[in-house]
């Protein structure tokens, strides 16, 4: 049986994390559902495998139920499939950032990087004065890319602060973005942007959005996705890429 894994986020005031964490990892455990999911008070984060009719009731309850009171109905997921469970178990934690970067400085209500629809990517990359980050870690950037995008060679996603500060806005009036769902280049894209960037842009749904929407023909990407499960990669499609062993990440 193909388990169904999702890969979600929602970037939102969550004031209540903590007081959530025990129902979502209830309504986790009613639907069979295992993985990780990062809760705090800036949102949540989280990649999880279920079988597909629980995976969809979950899904829906989280953006329409009870418990979130409709602040998830806007949440980003990507769907993709999985010949065995990708997690041993689940953990649902509450955190201080849904991902490390600046201790939870940055206001989700803040806004940040535009969001470029996956259909739009190759047209925005063909404009000549775009400065391109990968803003994924560099063993994830080893795996795969877009041609001519820069490496910060970050180990951490909060070194992209000190790579941020760098930079000269005015040598470089657009900024793209990508990443792998795209919940980095929310923070990045609100980090640039109050280091006074005009135009910055972002993959919207990152790069999992754009292998699962554009034909591999018109695809820019080359290599593949690095994922954080036992499924180590995703090629086009988002198709498991078995010939990814861990100890090639090493």
């Amino acid at each position: 049986m193909t388990l169904a894994v999702a890969t979600l986020y929602r970037f939102v005031p969550l004031p209540d994390a903590v007081d959530l964490r025990p129902g979502l990892e209830a309504l986790c455990l009613a639907h069979g559902i295992s993985g990780t999911i990062l809760l705090a008070q800036e949102g949540i984060n989280g990649t999880v495998a279920g079988a597909g009719d629980d995976m969809a009731a979950f899904l829906g309850a989280l953006r329409h139920g009870p418990l979130f009171g409709g602040r998830l109905h806007e949440m980003d997921c990507k769907l993709s499939g999985a010949r065995a469970t990708p997690f041993g178990r689940l953990k649902v934690r509450v955190k201080r950032e849904i991902v490390a970067f600046d201790g939870g400085r940055t206001d989700p209500a803040a806004g940040g990087a535009r969001p470029v629809a996956a259909s739009d990517w190759n047209a925005l990359l063909d404009r000549p004065d775009l400065l391109l980050i990968d803003t994924r870690n560099r063993f994830e950037v080893a795996l795969g890319s877009f041609p001519g995008a820069i490496d910060p060679g970050m180990t951490r996603f909060s070194g992209f602060r000190a790579y941020a500060d760098a930079l000269d806005p005015a040598r470089h009036p657009a900024v793209a973005m990508f990443c792998t769902g795209g919940i980095r280049c929310e923070k990045a894209g609100a980090y640039l942007r109050a280091r006074g960037f005009g135009e910055v842009y972002s993959l919207a749904g990152g790069i999992l959005r754009y292998l699962e929407t554009v034909p591999e023909a018109h695809s820019r990407w080359r290599g593949d996705c690095f994922v954080f499960d036992d499924r180590i990669a995703l090629g086009p499609g988002l198709v498991e890429r078995p010939d990814h062993a861990p100890e090639t990440l090493r």
